[in-house]
């Protein structure tokens, strides 16, 4: 009763306000309803009753040596459905006003399915040639400029960062095409994972932000109607895994990674083409591979530990054209599990290791795909073929040995209506 409650409060907003006298503040409301059907050939891992999918799962034999995971599932479902609030005030501060709340109903986990979720919450004061933004948005590695138009809802994933987060950002433009970003991230509804399973605490105990540095070029030919768009980053984040030892000390270790990206996007006027390489360091709250694990036990008599990164890369690239009415485009992603720079102390047990993936050693996924638009409605059709290589265990530097690969098909239909 509450989500429905709140759901409708959301929808009755604007109306609410539009009854205010001061007409230089309202709120605009607009996004989707969205009904997604699909065909996998094999068992998947993915979220969301293989809503969001990742890649396919291994090969699991019985005793007759049948492979039990090749079995093949289908869903209906429509909890993509998204409701967008934009909203325009008066000016602050000597700067333009302005916010967002963004809301679907995808849930806030497997328990939570049709659940009412945050999506974006913030608001922007924007000067001249600078910008700051205070609240929940994209993590500045997800390139809103430049990412897969994929219809999948996985956006690419794992080839592709993908978090949203709480955040401090600053966006300064030195002309008009340079632009430097500069943010401070804290972790909600994507988070890392550690000896206490998934939670935002590792970040929030090490007291310091994952900090993001990137700057972009931009250079747009209104004659030609062409565009040009091309940037790098970085991003460092600590993680602080325990606060006590298995023997009761306080524990002090954390674990910090480096992670960076670059981007190229050239659109003309009937064609666009993309492209994306991300090296990353710890990178499971983005929902790529990788993670870290236990170095070392520098105290066995206290249990402190040591920590290492564990590593991958990934790029991808996206064509597509541009028509109106019909689009026609093309993804295809690759991702490898690099393992760590450092032995890892015992990389025979599970345990010692908090990643995703880790006996997969790449993933790679071609999925082609077709959009067509009718006013205000849209179908759209996408066929992902995704093959994950799994390994019968990892070395001492967490790298994957003796893999085999194992493939998945999924055909999707997505029915959208825009309002």
């Amino acid at each position: 009763m509450k989500k429905n409650f709140i759901a409708l409060i959301i929808i009755l907003l604007p109306v609410l306000l539009s009854a205010q006298s001061d007409n230089k503040f309202g709120i605009k409301l607009s996004g989707f309803v969205k009904a997604d059907f699909f065909y996998d050939t094999r068992q998947t891992v993915s979220i969301r009753e293989g809503h969001f999918l990742l890649y396919p799962t291994l090969e699991l034999k019985d005793i007759e040596g049948e492979d039990i995971n090749k079995k093949a599932n289908t869903n209906f479902l429509a909890m993509q459905t998204r409701i967008r609030g934009k909203i325009t005030g008066t000016d602050a501060f000597g700067a333009k006003t302005s916010g967002m709340i963004e809301g679907a109903f995808f849930g806030h986990s497997n328990g939570d399915i049709n659940g009412f979720r945050l999506r974006h919450a913030f608001l922007k004061l924007n000067w001249t040639n600078t910008e700051l933004l205070f609240g929940q948005y994209w993590h500045p590695m997800f390139i809103t400029s430049c990412f897969p138009g994929v219809i999948s809802f996985n956006t690419g994933v794992p080839f592709q960062p993908f978090s949203r987060n709480p955040q401090i950002r600053l966006t300064q433009n030195f002309g008009e095409k340079i632009k430097l970003i500069v943010a401070a991230v804290e972790q909600r509804d994507f988070v890392s994972t550690g000896p206490m399973g998934s939670s935002s605490m590792y970040l929030r105990n090490t007291a310091i932000p994952d900090m993001n540095l990137q700057l972009h070029y931009t250079s747009k030919n209104t004659d030609k109607k062409t565009e040009f768009h091309i940037g790098a980053g970085g991003s460092y984040k600590t993680l602080t895994p325990r606060l006590e030892t298995d023997k009761s000390y306080k524990a002090d270790g954390t674990i910090s990674g480096l992670s960076g990206l670059v981007f190229v996007k050239y659109k003309r006027t009937k064609l666009t083409y993309k492209f994306e390489a991300v090296y990353g360091q710890n990178l499971t709250d983005m929902v790529m591979l990788g993670g870290y694990a236990v170095r070392e036990i520098s105290d066995t008599a206290k249990d402190y530990r040591d920590y290492t990164t564990l590593n991958n890369m990934s790029f991808w690239t996206d064509i597509h054209t541009n028509g109106k009415k019909f689009q026609a485009g093309i993804f295809a992603g690759y991702t490898k599990n690099m393992g760590s720079d450092k032995n890892i102390y015992d990389w025979n047990n599970s345990s010692s290791y908090y990643t995703r993936g880790r006996t997969i050693e790449y993933v790679y996924r071609v999925s082609p795909r077709v959009v067509f638009n009718a006013g205000k409605t849209r179908l759209a059709g996408e066929i992902e073929y995704t093959t994950a290589a799994y390994g019968d265990g990892v070395n001492s530097l967490g790298e994957v040995q003796n893999a085999e690969s194992v493939s998945s098909i999924r055909f999707l239909f997505s029915a959208y209506y825009f309002f």
